[in-house]
């Protein structure tokens, strides 16, 4: 006799499982129940007239949304910010920017034109970070492809190839043909008798022969995945009015001398840097002016915060502003202040909360845009994605944006190795260039010679921020994680991308802005229920 097994019978072994989120999780995975957009529900209930104040420590996207959901629902809201601009990591560099480095102040050269900008901080948005684009299509700001990857742009390793620029598309096809011919050697039909068929280890190898693009004999002798031996610029017709001609294979001992497999290879596969990638039209920014639009209450910026005292009836903090202390009272406080700075100011925390924002580390990096009379990379069939090398700057980017344009702002290093990060933190900015540009001309030898003017940021030196993406170890994550993201006595709150999973992402940022609003969320309805 045969049991049906119905949906709500296994809805019902579900939730005895885990739970009713997973009752409702697996509801939608099923299609019984409409999915909304993640964002979209209502983060904070209206308080109908009653009144709530909170203050924003720190003008960050967390705080940004934070004041959008928390206005709408009623709240009064006040955003104190240190530095002289609203954004936090989110910094679109343009003509005449200020960039507050300490000891390097600088003004950014570059024309006057709307394609000629670059994301200092945050640049890129995979499509799965909900939060973040759900408030861009909820704020109008408008999103176009970005290009990560891009088969067409360089691989340069002083070990390899006698230093000279290999194209990624040609190291990525050797080496996975390589790997494919050893498998297809080692396989015998012997070697599976006890697990596949003779049609199985023949599907297998047939695999290999197309994952390696392997010939009849199961030899790796070049592909065209890596593209063709060009006749010219003037004259590229290779594969189009003539067979083409396939690159000399790699050795595969030259390719292992490289580091590019150990994860840049697969960087284009990774979680959050896989296709689709995005980017707003005219810079990261119009995230925060998209923001700013929509939010009418106070973002004082050269407000630096001195002391925060938490009370049993709210919170009180002092902050420096116009060359006076001035004192601000709320009901709670949204602290998005980077860890390593909020230890440094007067407060009243426990003495263990103090030790868990001291032990997370503190991440380095730089970057330098560099502005180019001719967007030389088009001619050589790059459009957006990044150019590796094991130098110092690491990367080069070219723009995704302003295709065709005359000019175009070059990410000339994107560094995240401590190493790398504070090489260039011990030179002056016209040092900075220099060395840029040195490393460049590896990679493109005319580099230079296009290079007009520049602008560099280095994170861990900028004032107000002394730093990039917190460093969790899996030590303090264990230790301090669950207890910082808990309110101190129902009243403070701690946010940002610094805590959360995804340091550096913007979507961190928004996931811990909606943990510290569920949580203010539990506090406000206790005490309204108790009142």
């Amino acid at each position: 006799m045969t049991h049906s097994f119905t949906r709500r019978k296994f809805l019902h072994q579900v939730g005895a499982a885990g739970g009713s989120a997973a009752v409702y999780q697996m509801a939608l995975a099923l299609g019984m129940m409409p999915s909304k957009a993640f964002g979209a529900p209502q983060l904070v209930a209206p308080l109908n007239g009653r009144k709530r104040s909170v203050v924003l420590l720190g003008g960050g996207l967390s705080s940004l949304m934070s004041a959008y959901e928390l206005e709408r629902a009623g709240y009064e809201c006040t955003i104190l910010e240190a530095s002289h601009r609203i954004g936090g990591r989110n910094f679109t560099v343009r003509s005449g920017d200020f960039i507050d480095e300490m000891g390097n102040p600088q003004y950014c050269q570059f024309d006057d034109q709307p394609n000629l900008y670059f994301n200092a901080g945050a640049a890129r948005i995979p499509a799965h970070h909900h939060y973040l684009v759900h408030y861009c299509r909820t704020l109008g700001v408008q999103l176009e492809t970005f290009t990560n990857v891009n088969y067409n742009a360089w691989i340069q390793n002083d070990a390899v190839a006698g230093g000279k620029p290999i194209r990624y598309r040609q190291f990525v096809s050797d080496a996975r043909g390589f790997i494919a011919e050893l498998s297809a050697k080692g396989i015998s039909a012997d070697a599976f008798d006890s697990n596949l068929s003779a049609e199985d280890v023949e599907r297998v190898l047939q695999f290999l022969r197309n994952y390696g693009d392997l010939d009849p004999n199961l030899l790796y002798k070049g592909s065209n995945r890596g593209g063709y031996v060009q006749p010219g610029i003037k004259a590229p017709t290779a594969g189009m009015l003539e067979h083409g001609t396939l690159h000399e294979r790699l050795d595969f001992s030259e390719l292992l001398k490289s580091d590019f497999w150990q994860y840049r290879m697969h960087f284009g596969e990774s979680e959050d840097q896989a296709a689709a990638m995005m980017q707003p039209v005219g810079g990261m920014d119009n995230i925060v002016k998209g923001f700013v639009r929509n939010i009418k209450s106070p973002m004082v910026t050269h407000a630096q915060v001195k002391d925060i005292r938490i009370g049993e009836a709210g919170v009180t903090v002092v902050y420096q502003h116009d060359g006076q202390n001035k004192e601000l009272k709320a009901d709670y406080c949204l602290n998005s202040i980077p860890k390593h700075l909020l230890v440094g100011i007067d407060n009243n925390f426990p003495a263990e909360y103090i030790q868990a924002l001291s032990a997370i580390g503190r991440g380095k990096m730089f970057k330098i845009g560099i502005q180019m009379r001719e967007r030389f990379w088009e001619r050589d069939n790059i459009y957006g994605g990044i150019s590796w090398t094991n130098q110092n700057i690491e990367q080069l980017w070219y723009p995704s944006h302003g295709i065709h344009s005359e000019k175009g702002i070059m990410l000339g290093a994107y560094t995240w190795e401590h190493e790398n990060a504070e090489f260039f933190a011990r030179l002056d900015p016209q040092q900075r260039f220099e060395a840029a540009l040195s490393q460049g001309e590896k990679i493109h030898p005319d580099y230079r010679k296009y290079a007009e003017n520049f602008v560099s940021i280095t994170w861990q030196r900028m004032n107000h921020h002394m730093g990039c993406t917190a460093q969790w170890t899996p030590e303090t994550r264990e230790l301090y994680f669950d207890y910082l993201q808990q309110p101190l006595a129902g009243r403070h709150y701690m946010m940002g991308d610094q805590i959360s999973y995804h340091p550096g992402w913007q979507e961190g940022a928004f996931s811990s802005a909606h943990n510290a609003l569920s949580e203010l969320q539990k506090r406000v309805s206790a005490e309204l229920a108790s009142a």
